[in-house]
């Protein structure tokens, strides 16, 4: 075999094989290395010698943690404290689930907190009716998205979002087009209702993980707590919604009878719209907490009298009271200016109160309700409270068998002040 030649001779009498071919083997060559090591061309040039050794899938996890498979695993069953019938309202048992099958616009949403809401007490108590035990309610969640479907456009796996009282209307009728989806005819709550397509009966946010379709899922604002954003996807919209639908703002005077959960909210809300406010409780208990909340008067509607010095000076009242017992509808209405509006969002169980048409005559007023609000109002009211730094008046409750059971009483009681809202869910469910 013929020595190997120095370097001189390539100079002198040009390489050993024709130009043609030595050409394309300085082309080829590159390829051939680039295929072997699985790299695009340019990394072998401008790369750093450990990246060629470093597999490709290694890198994107390092750099995108929200989409390791840690993060993103989904137990097939999720877990809740459920209760399983009307009769053992307030025995809450942890037990697993099917959810509906996962589809090409759902989120699936690890819960962080959940907010306890006077709807979850009458659902389970049976005061609205007959309902799909066992159940697990709650419908004030917030949590991270784990997982999105294919044509989910509007959340990104990783974000920190809210689920409230809604979770399905047809997005495909007039009510929907028009930013009424809440009002469709086909819109089905987040929990104890039956989808169509698979008849799986939706369950709440006092459990592991909720699956919700994006239209109903929204981003919460970094400047908002995720228990401070929670009671505002139910309470806070119920009361935000019928506010801005029916004029409230600079130079109107609102009312907000009942001071609890949502009536707070209503405070709130419509002092951070510009209007003037009045609280309206049945006594001077808290009036001390509505004046912090932002209202600039107080009403006790048990004293004697307490209407007739405001007769006819309401724009606006939002009736948010959880109960009708002793309820004067006549002396209230007395207060709304002609052709002023009374919304009642409030939903007691029991036969409700008798309605006169006398009642209306002396200014024409009108009468109506509310029910939640939009996706569009739901993003509007979280944007408001982060700009103006409202603060849900919360108590936060361990979630557990017991922590239930104690949060049902106090919203029995009236005892809670202003909203509960449930924590500590990994402890609960684990990781």
């Amino acid at each position: 075999m013929a020595a190997l030649r120095r370097p001189e001779y390539f100079i002198r009498h040009g390489p050993l094989c024709p130009p043609w071919l030595a050409l394309n083997l300085t082309l080829l060559l590159p390829l051939l290395l680039a295929s072997l090591v699985n790299l695009p061309l340019p990394h072998l040039f401008f790369s750093p010698r450990k990246e060629l050794i470093e597999p490709p899938r290694q890198r994107y996890i390092q750099h995108h943690p929200d989409h390791s498979p840690a993060t993103m695993s989904i137990p097939e069953k999720f877990t809740g404290f459920q209760v399983n019938s009307a009769e053992t309202w307030q025995d809450f048992k942890k037990q697993e689930f099917d959810p509906k099958p996962f589809g090409d616009y759902d989120v699936d949403i690890k819960i962080e907190c959940c907010g306890v809401c006077a709807s979850d007490v009458h659902t389970i108590k049976g005061d609205w009716g007959a309902q799909p035990y066992p159940l697990a309610v709650g419908h004030e969640i917030v949590g991270k998205a784990l997982r999105v479907g294919s044509k989910v456009t509007k959340i990104k796996e990783g974000s920190r979002v809210g689920v409230g009282a809604q979770s399905y209307a047809c997005l495909e009728c007039r009510q929907c087009k028009n930013d009424n989806e809440t009002y469709c005819k086909h819109q089905l709550d987040t929990y104890g209702s039956t989808f169509p397509d698979s008849g799986a009966i939706s369950q709440g946010g006092y459990s592991s993980h909720v699956r919700t379709h994006e239209h109903w899922v929204f981003p919460i604002p970094d400047a908002l707590p995720s228990t401070v954003a929670a009671p505002m996807l139910c309470a806070g919209l119920t009361a935000y919604s019928p506010l801005i639908r029916n004029g409230c703002g600079p130079g109107k005077k609102v009312g907000i009878v009942g001071i609890g959960g949502i009536g707070h909210f209503g405070i709130m809300f419509a002092k951070a719209l510009g209007a003037e406010v009045w609280a309206i409780s049945r006594s001077r208990s808290k009036e001390e907490d509505s004046l912090k909340m932002g209202a600039d008067g107080y009403l006790a509607s048990g004293e004697k009298g307490w209407n007739e010095p405001h007769k006819m000076t309401f724009d606006l009242i939002l009736n948010t009271a959880n109960s009708f017992e002793g309820f004067d509808l006549s002396a209230y209405l007395s207060l709304l200016d002609v052709h002023g509006k009374w919304v009642s969002v409030g939903l007691p169980g029991g036969g409700g109160i008798t309605v006169r048409n006398q009642d209306f005559l002396p200014n024409g007023c009108f009468i109506g309700s509310s029910h939640l609000g939009s996706r569009r109002e739901t993003l509007e009211m979280l944007q408001l409270a982060a700009d103006k730094g409202i603060k849900t008046w919360v108590q936060e409750v361990p979630i557990s068998a017991d922590g239930l059971r104690s949060a049902m009483n106090g919203i029995e009681d009236s005892k809670v002040r202003y909203r509960y809202c449930l924590t500590n869910y990994e402890e609960a469910f684990g990781q």
